[in-house]
């Protein structure tokens, strides 16, 4: 059986963009979402009122601005009205997250994967959005982040911290919760969490990189994410960042995988000082100034400051966002990581903006909600052609 989501408004056109202007930016004024959309106050008002009608918008108080007059009577939609469940999967666990219909997080949990088949999987997941579901409104979508490369309709061609190859996992979740699911690879799910919700709404090009098992990337350029078949792949991990640098498992000398990711560092301290440690120790180490852990480390800073040149000077982005489990190291190498950047940049250049996240898993679910979301609102799949 074919499950399908219902579309958020009636229509494709007009009235459709004044209700997304007012998801993602609002609460705003009439005169600002007519100013945004170049539309006539008339034309707002015509649009507008049957939105309100249906209960899609409402009034949400009202706005001073300075002027003689009334003051404005500001739009905006109901967050609660809806309800999602966003997911990362992983190696050992998949962790969940409800949201609202701006993806703020309103519960979480996690399950344990005793096995990594597909059917084992399925199942957990299952289980998993059935507690994420007690107690709440009916669940509208659910999105899951998969690491890997994702095809249409939900099918993962590759995903090799789970060996799985053309897994439809989409239509084998939807058959066992009976909700509408959306399969979307990890890194574009967090990138469009940051292009409607974070650091990017409302910029014309924005990047993202992510540290972690994997050095991820994501770029926006006029409010759509770049990409291709070979998305997922992990293409930035191939990025040469040092001729003289370590050698990684596709044999490419000193290239960003090499170089930032955290397996990469914590093998690179280990056998420094001669012991297994884990990623936190090795940065720990760092921190309190022991001597290899620290070079060490400050490499790996400078590396990540001339990934970002590159980036910053082949995209011009406004901003970019650094996330994923391994962002630590930005801060704790926020020296070389200045350093890295200064040498790869024209000194003419003004300062690029960073945004570092937190580096919880719960940033990718919240990805991953947002997927959904916007299958729910645009009304396709983001999962197919």
């Amino acid at each position: 059986m074919r499950i399908t989501t219902p579309r958020w408004t009636p229509g494709n056109g007009a009235d459709r963009a004044v209700a997304l202007e007012v998801l993602i930016h609002g609460p705003l004024s009439r005169s600002e979402v007519a100013r945004r959309l170049d539309l006539s106050s008339a034309s707002l008002t015509r649009l507008a009122n049957p939105l309100l009608e249906s209960g899609l918008l409402v009034e949400a108080g009202e706005q001073a601005d300075g002027r003689v007059g009334r003051p404005q009577q500001l739009l905006d939609i109901v967050p609660e009205s809806r309800r999602f469940i966003g997911m990362k999967l992983m190696a050992d666990e998949v962790l969940g997250v409800t949201t609202d219909l701006r993806a703020n997080v309103k519960a979480t949990e996690t399950r344990r994967l005793t096995a990594t088949d597909p059917e084992a999987v399925v199942a957990a997941i299952a289980e998993l959005a059935k507690s994420l579901a007690r107690g709440t409104p009916d669940i509208t979508a659910i999105g899951i982040g998969v690491g890997g490369l994702i095809e249409a309709h939900g099918v993962v061609r590759s995903a090799p911290f789970l060996k799985w190859s053309d897994v439809s996992l989409g239509q084998m979740v939807e058959a066992a919760t009976g909700i509408p699911t959306i399969i979307e690879n990890d890194l574009v799910a967090f990138t469009e969490y940051e292009h409607w919700f974070g650091a990017g709404r409302g910029l014309d090009r924005f990047a993202v990189v992510t540290l972690g098992a994997g050095i991820g990337y994501g770029l926006v350029i006029h409010d759509e994410i770049v990409r291709n078949d070979d998305y997922g792949i992990g293409l930035i991990g191939h990025w040469p960042l040092d001729p003289f640098g370590p050698v990684c498992s596709e044999g490419h000398r000193g290239c960003a995988k090499a170089i930032l990711t955290d397996s990469a560092i914590t093998q690179s301290v280990s056998q420094a000082l001669g012991k297994p440690l884990t990623y936190k120790t090795a940065l720990n180490l760092a921190a309190s100034g022991e001597p290899a852990a620290r070079r060490i480390v400050d490499d790996a800073g400078r590396g990540l400051g001339r990934l970002l040149a590159a980036i910053a000077n082949l995209t011009m982005p406004q901003t970019v966002v650094l996330g994923g489990e391994g962002v630590r190291l930005a801060a704790v190498a926020s020296e070389a990581v200045d350093a890295g950047l200064r040498a790869d940049r024209d000194p003419r250049t003004a300062a690029l903006p960073l945004t570092i996240r937190s580096g919880e898993n719960i940033e990718w679910c919240r990805g991953a909600a947002v997927v959904a979301i916007q299958t729910f609102v645009l009304g396709h799949r983001s999962d197919e052609p």
